[in-house]
């Protein structure tokens, strides 16, 4: 990592030299996207245990929205809804192939329709890497598309249900022969840092500006990294979430029983040991993965187009990873369904953090706004700059969330209401008092009010977003059922 800190210094000297030059119009527009990133995941938000020196210094030369989320998931590859949303501007149920306004992705793609494909008609050379994981071809959609991935990469029989505390561990995360991140030769994550590098050489000598699709499989499982980056984590040093639990008392009915992928990674009933482990490989990958970060800043400072570059950096969903007695993404707490989410580039306030509540897909109209294009109508999410700009103090009165048809959650006003339509029971929290929601308040009848208005927001997001789930049979007096308090 040493070999980076001169980077960041450049990169904030690169900042200050951009605040006082005109750049050339329209500006390039880089998205770096990652997989499976919790808001948490980051130094410069307070993680003392993790190390992020590039994404540090993007905080601190740009805008974080701190409460940026995802509305959540059709199946339990949450990615793909969430790539779905980000790339066809359409809120979740308006934008699942089964059920939106389509019959399928193919057709907003040869309507032209697609994010990538606006900014193309706006002018722009348009070049996708990396995780891609939409239903119709990456290479249709941009001009340049290389070295793509469907899906996540592979894990093998031994990498599940581990570790077991004073037993062999079978797999190792930087052992080259389980594949995965490791198949081909050369890690996903270096390799997606090199065509990246490559591609920004080869446009900047080009008079068109450039928008960027920068996908990495960091840091989804199998959590592989080099082993000097497993280093960096000894295993005294990682901490338990504070929220922490063996079992989740409804993993069965909100779909994360131990059938479910993800929640095989670690042994029920949880561990403190197993926890500490994959989040050591969390830790370790998502550093990994902030060094190649740093690779692809260092080539666009290099390129001469820093100044002329808009920089966002989000991730797809966030990750339980031992968080309430779950590993997976799919379920509605906080760490889960928020992301980090920074803005750089011209004009934009410096180390500046916004915390009202966004979207991670409202970076797509945004990018349209920098590029001069008319956000076309059916593009639901908002653009983030009037916030950033200080014209708006709000974009969503609430905040929605759903997992196939097993859970729903709404955010409102401090408060998150989440149902598990197949108990049926609700769980309210307060996340001003109880961020990390650990305290039910759902089984006090003094908050029956408040469950009752969140229920009827979440009923009004239902129908703005496509959700036909009945909830109103299912929970038809609000409040009367007594809750598990964990």
């Amino acid at each position: 990592m040493k070999k980076h800190l001169p980077l960041i210094f450049s990169l904030l000297l690169a900042g200050i030299y951009s605040c006082q030059s005109g750049p050339k119009q329209p500006p390039n527009i880089i998205l770096i996207f990652a997989d499976d990133q919790c808001y948490e995941t980051v130094h410069a938000y307070g993680n003392q245990e993790i190390i992020t020196p590039n994404l540090d210094a993007l905080a601190r030369q740009g805008v974080t929205f701190s409460h940026a989320y995802n509305m959540g998931g059709w199946h339990g590859a949450v990615c793909v809804a969430s790539r779905t949303m980000l790339n066809t501007g359409r809120f979740l149920w308006h934008a699942q192939p089964e059920t939106g306004d389509r019959d399928n992705i193919d057709h907003w793609r040869e309507e032209g329709k697609m994010w990538a494909q606006l900014m193309e008609q706006a002018g722009y050379d348009t070049y996708m890497t990396g995780k891609w994981h939409v239903g119709t071809p990456a290479g249709e959609t941009f001009m340049t598309a290389t070295d793509i991935r469907q899906g996540m990469p592979e894990q093998t029989p031994e990498g599940y249900n581990r570790p077991v505390e004073g037993q062999e561990d079978l797999w190792s995360p930087y052992d080259t022969t389980f594949g995965g991140f490791w198949e081909g030769g050369t890690h996903w994550t270096k390799k997606l840092a090199n065509t990246a590098a490559s591609y920004i050489k080869t446009a900047a000598a080009k008079e068109k500006p450039f928008f960027m699709y920068l996908a990495f499989n960091a840091a989804h499982d199998p959590r592989q990294a080099p082993k000097e980056f497993i280093d960096m984590y000894p295993l005294e040093n990682i901490s338990l979430p504070l929220n922490f639990l063996q079992e989740y008392p409804y993993k069965d009915s909100m779909g994360c029983g131990p059938w479910l992928r993800d929640e095989k990674l670690a042994p029920f009933p949880r561990t403190p040991y197993a926890v500490k482990v994959n989040r050591q490989e969390y830790y370790a990958l998502v550093t990994y993965m902030d060094e190649q970060i740093g690779r692809i800043l260092e080539a666009l400072e290099k390129s001469g187009e820093l100044d002329n570059t808009y920089i966002f950096f989000t991730a797809d969903h966030g990750l339980g990873n031992g968080h309430h007695g779950l590993m997976g993404k799919q379920n509605m707490y906080d760490h889960s369904v928020r992301v980090p989410l920074m803005v750089c580039g011209k004009g934009i306030p410096k180390n500046k953090k916004l915390e009202m509540p966004v979207y991670l897909q409202d970076i797509m109209p945004s990018t349209l706004e920098l590029a001069g294009v008319e956000i076309p109508g059916h593009v639901e999410f908002k653009s983030l700059l009037p916030l950033i700009d200080g014209k708006k103090s709000t974009q969503y009165d609430a905040i929605y969330g759903a997992y196939m048809d097993v859970q729903r959650m709404v955010a409102e006003d401090g408060f998150k209401l989440i149902l598990y339509p197949r108990v049926p029971v609700a769980r309210l929290y307060n996340l001003r008092e109880d961020p990390d929601e650990m305290n039910d308040l759902a089984g006090d009848p003094a908050n029956r009010i408040k469950m009752k208005e969140l229920f009827n927001t979440l009923q009004k997001l239902q129908e703005e977003t496509g959700d036909t789930l009945d909830l109103g049979s299912l929970f038809p007096e609000m409040g009367d059922k007594k809750q598990t308090k964990l």
